[in-house]
């Protein structure tokens, strides 16, 4: 594994740690330190593959010039998409000596938070949000503005803080109602530094060598996918798949779910419920089978047998599943080199299904049956 994987065996029983045997993949930057910990604490191996990174621009002119006109001309209504960036345009219009007078434009505008973060931060710089919505998305704020706003947005000056990204949709259909929208570039969604972890996050993918792939932003969802290039329809056959896609809220969701990925979310955008939906969601995709006298369950890369986890390297790993999925039927080494990573041999089986009886405890789990191949010893 790369340096950005965190990929020791911790071990432990399946019940100590619900995550333990599983490989989780953190695409957040930011926050990827803490998300990380959350997971590891469970039990889980984190693969750290950064998606993308965020470039603050304090000093962009284009910044400066959206503070400096909210300043001159007061805008009625502000909408705070996230918390990051209305700290950040604060911080900016602080640094050149418009801080104060921001922030009294800002409390005297109809402050709209998007979510609970946009929430946070307006509250912490002592403001007060007009208006929340409940989905913490741009399309119910949209709805709001153009449906139920008092006296309607027509004639009205919006201050639109973007979230990393132009809102191109969003910016339009408020002005085709009306209003005179001022975009604020408070930060910018890049490349990572190095993609290495992300190309090889996506080889893992596809390989099904990790169990879920986490997400906290919508735009990580395209970055994964244009590094993917050519594989990104394999990417995608992967999360639609075997590999659970797990979002930190509906609005990360919504990219997946267009190019039809089901996705696991919780309803509220927090980190540690996106980690709860992992232990919710994960163990339900371990099937457990009875093989010599002991309950066998399969999670990613390891085993827990009658409650003792057992981790197993990739190869052993393919063999036991090929084999499980199937119970009690026989496949020959020619079927189990199909599952086997690729550039594997026939010889390559035998190992494998060697190293696979070592880490069980032994042949009893396993039989050959001669010239045919392998099966389960299914009870």
């Amino acid at each position: 594994m790369s340096a950005g994987s965190r990929l020791e065996a911790r071990p432990a029983s399946g019940e100590d740690l619900p995550l333990a045997g599983f490989t989780v993949a953190v695409t957040a930057d930011r926050r990827r330190d803490e998300l990380s910990a959350l997971l590891e604490r469970r039990g889980a191996r984190v693969v750290l593959a950064p998606a993308l990174r965020i470039v603050p621009v304090a000093d962009d002119t284009e910044l400066k010039a959206a503070t400096v006109s909210c300043v001159d001309v007061a805008p009625d209504i502000v909408i705070a998409t996230t918390g990051i960036g209305l700290r950040g345009w604060i911080e900016a219009a602080e640094g050149w000596g418009l801080g104060e007078a921001l922030r009294t434009r800002l409390s005297e505008a109809y402050l709209i938070a998007r979510g609970p973060k946009a929430k946070g931060a307006v509250r912490a710089a002592g403001m007060l949000e007009a208006w929340s919505p409940e989905t913490e998305s741009c399309d119910e704020v949209l709805d709001y503005l153009t449906q139920s706003f008092p006296g309607g947005i027509a004639g009205r000056r919006i201050a639109l803080q973007l979230h990393g990204e132009p809102h191109p949709e969003f910016t339009s259909a408020l002005r085709e109602a009306g209003a005179i929208v001022v975009e604020i570039p408070v930060y910018r969604w890049a490349p990572p530094v190095d993609p290495a972890p992300l190309r090889r996050l996506v080889d893992l993918t596809c390989s099904r060598l990790v169990d879920a792939v986490t997400f906290t932003s919508a735009p990580a969802v395209s970055s994964l996918l244009r590094v993917a290039g050519p594989e990104a329809p394999d990417v995608l056959e992967a999360l639609r798949t075997d590999v659970l896609a797990a979002c930190v809220g509906p609005v990360t969701a919504a990219p997946l779910q267009r190019l039809g990925v089901p996705v696991a979310a919780p309803s509220r955008a927090r980190l540690g419920a996106l980690v709860r939906i992992l232990v919710d969601e994960l163990p339900k995709r371990s099937p457990t089978l009875h093989v010599a006298g002991a309950a066998v369950t399969l999670r990613g890369h390891a085993a827990i047998i009658d409650g003792t986890l057992k981790p197993l390297a990739p190869g052993p790993m393919a063999v036991l599943r090929a084999l499980a999925a199937s119970p009690g039927r026989v496949l020959s080494r020619a079927a189990l080199l199909r599952e086997l990573p690729r550039g594997a041999d026939e010889h390559a089986v035998e190992m494998a299904v060697a190293r696979l009886r070592a880490a069980l405890g032994g042949s009893a789990f396993v039989q050959t049956v001669v010239k045919r191949g392998y099966r389960l010893r299914v009870d």
